[in-house]
């Protein structure tokens, strides 16, 4: 099997950290280079979904999209467990991590998308044809992603985790998410010291150099 690839961009790499959590090896290759702004012609012609990170197994079959990788990973790995041990984590894990997606991950893309001049008509990722940027829907995005932060802020003043004494696939998701979205100007608010003190306890962790 071969994994596809993106080391600059952020869904890749939450299946890079949830690989190295589980002590993974799966053979990657680049789509696109660090200082590309745009995937490669080939992996388009690859990937119809034109979006990474993309696994294809040995019989070609092809998985995208960061969770739906990882829960391939944890079918036929279950230890450590990254998605929870019981019904009542796995629950907790998978509304936690939702929650990260799409008012961090897809929060922050939408500010970015819609604002940086990069992403000049090409406001919605995988769209081969040109989308225009809305400005407003920059600004709601930021609104969004603070608005994220200060919920997850409250919840890490009882917390370890996002999930609760475990380190799993939702800190992951955040934790990516935030790392990338601080390289446009989207840091963690100075209020949210819970937040940038459960960010420093990921970064430390040997998975966050994947």
């Amino acid at each position: 099997m071969k994994l596809y690839d993106w080391s600059i961009a952020p869904n890749p790499r939450r299946v890079r950290m949830y690989l190295a959590e589980k002590g993974l090896s799966v053979e990657t290759i680049q789509a696109a280079g660090p200082r590309d702004m745009a995937l490669a012609s080939w992996f388009l012609e690859l990937c119809p979904r034109r979006r990474v990170p993309l696994l294809v197994l040995d019989d070609g079959t092809q998985i995208g999209e960061s969770m739906a990788i990882c829960r391939y990973f944890e079918a036929l790995h279950p230890e450590p467990a990254m998605f929870g041990h019981d019904a009542c984590e796995r629950g907790i894990v998978e509304m936690w991590e939702r929650e990260s997606d799409a008012n961090c991950i897809q929060a922050g893309g939408e500010n970015v998308r819609n604002a940086h001049p990069a992403f000049k008509d090409r406001a919605m990722p995988g769209y081969a044809q040109p989308t225009p940027q809305i400005p407003a829907l920059a600004e709601r995005g930021r609104m969004r992603y603070y608005a994220f932060q200060q919920q997850i802020d409250a919840r890490l003043a009882d917390h370890e985790f996002l999930a609760g004494p475990h380190f799993s696939v939702a800190d992951i998701t955040a934790f990516c998410g935030i790392a990338f979205w601080s390289k446009f100007r989207l840091s963690i608010a100075e209020e949210n010291a819970n937040v940038k003190r459960w960010f420093d306890a990921v970064s430390a962790r040997s998975s966050a150099t994947a």
